[in-house]
């Protein structure tokens, strides 16, 4: 059941069955499990029409690639190569398009080889732990009581340790990240980043802020992430 269609085993060595109707068997399975994972990556994401018609299309090339060198380890060390190649001649992705960049391969593969139940089963079993995993909330930050704070203060005012009692009583941490000079040097302006211990709370800290920085300018914001790039 769990055999290969397209390479059968005897006593004389693994021979290559190309028969057409294991053929069409091999293709259409990639073509399902492309979209599959297509459907899967658009699933809570943001995505582009490009590279979901790639993600449904990738397992049937290389599936193609696969039929065409199987047998003969040295093409498939030199195919190996040239999607190595491929990859890093690409612009980086994230961590979730390289995901299923490798599951759309890994399916060409595996039905390029003939191990189409295999590969449809645990097709089906990624797919529902990938959409479990984006359903649910793990391994995410807790983002929505996190600010970062743009203050602008005075020259007079020495900064270090101006704000600590509000930010005790307010926040849970509050980190300065850069402080620079704004206005040809008059005014500074501090960056931080803190963790409000309740959000109702945020307009509170504010007015006690603009009381401490004489009523200049501050900006409150979110906290700005980095793309999470492989």
């Amino acid at each position: 059941m769990l055999s290969s269609l397209l390479v059968e085993s005897s006593t004389a060595g693994a021979t290559v069955d190309l028969s057409f109707r294991k053929l069409l068997i091999c293709i259409s399975a990639s073509i399902l499990l492309g979209i599959l994972v297509a459907c899967v990556h658009m699933y809570r994401n943001v995505y582009s029409k490009n590279f979901v018609i790639t993600l449904a299309a990738l397992p049937t090339l290389v599936q193609l690639v696969i039929i065409l060198v199987n047998g003969n380890l040295g093409t498939g060390v030199a195919v190996l190569g040239a999607f190595s190649l491929i990859r890093f001649r690409s612009v980086a992705g994230g961590a979730r398009e390289i995901t299923s960049i490798f599951w759309s391969m890994g399916i060409g593969l595996a039905t390029g080889m003939g191990y189409v139940t295999y590969i449809v089963l645990f097709s089906f079993v990624i797919a529902c732990f990938l959409i479990i995993l984006n359903t649910l909330s793990f391994g995410e930050k807790q983002k929505i009581t996190e600010r970062e704070l743009k203050i602008t203060i005075p020259e007079d005012l020495d900064y270090p340790g101006l704000f600590d009692d509000l930010f005790q009583k307010y926040t849970y941490y509050a980190t300065l990240n850069s402080v620079k000079t704004t206005t040809m040097g008059s005014l500074y302006e501090l960056r931080y980043r803190v963790m409000l211990k309740d959000q109702q709370d945020e307009k509170e800290l504010l007015d006690a802020l603009r009381v401490r920085n004489g009523n200049l300018t501050i900006v409150s914001g979110k906290v700005s992430t980095n793309r999470d790039e492989l």
